[in-house]
């Protein structure tokens, strides 16, 4: 039954804690915590006042005793036809100055000759006496005439080593007690004051406490804990959040698989973290970032930051990572066949021009010159497309330089596959090698088409030994050597408008697949800009 209500009543309490926030709770029970000990040290101290007492009534009441046995009055007392006539005076004369409750002066037969009730000078004193007579002090605890009392009896000496009586001074227990009493107060004045600090203490500390869990209870707390957790670690997009002071504080699964973080980032500045320098940058900075592109080592990273703020005061940034790498490939994959599909439109209509052509010279009755324009034009066209099959056996790459070949002419640009490329099917990732021709090609036409006619690119695709070499020339203004290491990072662009979203991103995905492969790339300038990249690969090399 006892355990059954036992039970009960820590269910009940438990239940009433745990509607508590967590700050209330820490505050009831640093309370009872401090009460306990406040409780258990006053009544340590009150033991100890009550042991200092006895200690010090013993000491007392001996060295009043011992005073009043080196007296000449009472030694010489002793030895009056009446002692007591002279010794029941003087031993209550010293017990009103020293305060203790009997002063008994004797003889060596226990005969009183003093006591504090003169009904009982001449009867024998109560207690133990023998160690007294063979000339030591001593004191005891005994319970005489009047109570239980502590009491010392010391010799009285005379000529030589003879002892003619004894001196006995004792407090009872009761009047020890009393005094004991009156520390009470005392005791318990500290106690109250000690644990009134210690509470507010405590309620500080609660309210300290109460801000920074916002108010919540320990089981929202551990809810809340485990949901956030479990969706940080969940979550396909990568999430950083730094504090006022740029210290990595979070980062979940995503974000350390997109930037390729160590296990002990958290806890470290942004400027030790091993990120790209402009995503460095942007951490560092703590600046709002809207759907920024960053790239690192082998990824396309879409990039938003904005600043943590809570009751207006700040807390530092969130950082959001969305993976854009294949979006990119794709996106780039779509460009080419989209400019494929514009050169093919054009070609059509221009095919269509000539089919007039063809069609009013024989009208004109004109058929030879009919046949050889046609032929010609044909010659032309299929003369491009069978030496670029025959030479690249990549149908990927050999279908890009085909669509940028038509994309450049449309432009007016004259496009140019030297007549020493040549290269079998390679290892390479087929977006990697649209990103890397793509973008070159891109920004060798752009180059061609801002300077002053003739206008001319011209690309060459080759093995060399173990790697794939590719260069573009192009008939531009050339690249200021000063000028090369930017032309590769994020943003960096030669166009007119640099605030486009993409703009500045083709040569710094072309760095990142270089990178990537474990490659080189070299600019040079001639007439214009040279790029000339080499990739290692085991799959290029001579047609057979």
């Amino acid at each position: 039954m006892a355990n059954s209500l036992a039970s009960a009543t820590l269910k009940l309490v438990s239940s009433r804690l745990a509607g508590l926030s967590l700050a209330t709770q820490l505050f009831l029970l640093q309370v009872i915590v401090v009460g306990l000990m406040v409780a258990t040290g006053g009544f340590l101290a009150f033991l100890d006042a009550r042991g200092d007492s006895e200690v010090n009534a013993r000491q007392r009441v001996l060295d009043v005793a011992q005073t009043l046995a080196r007296s000449q009055d009472v030694d010489s007392a002793l030895h009056d036809a009446d002692p007591a006539r002279r010794l029941q005076p003087l031993a209550e004369s010293v017990r009103h100055v020293t305060g203790v409750d009997f002063v008994v002066i004797m003889n060596r037969d226990r005969v009183r000759y003093s006591h504090p009730d003169p009904a009982r000078i001449g009867g024998l004193f109560l207690g133990h006496i023998e160690p007294a007579l063979r000339g030591r002090s001593f004191t005891e605890t005994y319970t005489g005439t009047l109570g239980p009392s502590v009491r010392a009896l010391v010799p009285v000496m005379g000529n030589g080593s003879r002892v003619d009586g004894l001196v006995a001074v004792g407090i009872t227990k009761a009047k020890i007690s009393e005094q004991l009493l009156h520390q009470v107060p005392a005791l318990t004045g500290i106690s109250v004051l000690g644990f009134g600090f210690a509470a507010l203490g405590a309620l500080l500390v609660s309210r300290r406490l109460r801000r920074q869990t916002l108010g919540l209870g320990p089981v929202e707390i551990t809810r809340m804990y485990e949901h956030h957790d479990a969706v940080l670690h969940s979550v396909r997009e990568g999430l950083l959040v730094f504090g006022r002071d740029r210290r990595l504080l979070l980062a979940n699964d995503e974000a350390v698989r997109l930037l390729g973080l160590p296990s002990d980032a958290e806890g470290r500045p942004a400027a030790d973290l091993e990120l790209p320098p402009a995503l460095r940058e942007l951490t560092m900075s703590g600046r709002n970032a809207v759907d920024e592109i960053h790239l690192t080592a082998d990824r396309t990273i879409v990039i938003n930051q904005a600043p943590a703020v809570r009751d207006g005061r700040p807390l530092g940034t969130v950082t959001t990572l969305r993976d854009h790498t294949e979006l990119e490939a794709l996106s780039g994959e779509l460009n080419s066949v989209r400019g494929f599909a514009e050169a093919l439109r054009a070609q059509a209509h221009e095919a269509a021009n000539r089919l007039h052509t063809v069609v009013s010279l024989i009208e004109l009755n004109r058929p030879g010159e009919a046949v050889t324009f046609a032929t010609a034009e044909l010659a032309s066209a299929q003369e491009m497309t069978d030496r670029l099959l025959s030479a690249i056996a990549e149908p990927v790459l050999a279908a890009l330089l085909l669509g940028k070949a038509a994309e450049a002419n449309e432009r007016g640009v004259e496009f140019v596959v030297t007549e020493d490329t040549e290269v079998v099917k390679v290892d390479i990732d087929s977006r990697d090698l649209v990103t890397l021709v793509g973008n070159l090609v891109d920004n060798a036409i752009e180059a061609a088409l801002a300077a002053p006619p003739p206008r001319k690119v011209a690309v060459t695709v080759k093995a060399d030994q173990q790697d794939l070499v590719l260069c573009v020339r192009d008939s531009g203004t050339g690249l200021d050597p000063a000028r090369v290491a930017d032309a590769f990072t994020r943003g960096w662009s030669t166009k007119a408008s640099p605030g486009t979203k993409g703009r500045g991103l083709g040569l710094a995905l072309v760095h990142q697949v270089v990178t990537r492969h474990g490659g080189t790339i070299d600019v040079t300038r001639d007439e214009g800009a040279v790029f000339t990249v080499r990739l290692p690969t085991t799959g290029t090399g001579e047609v057979p």
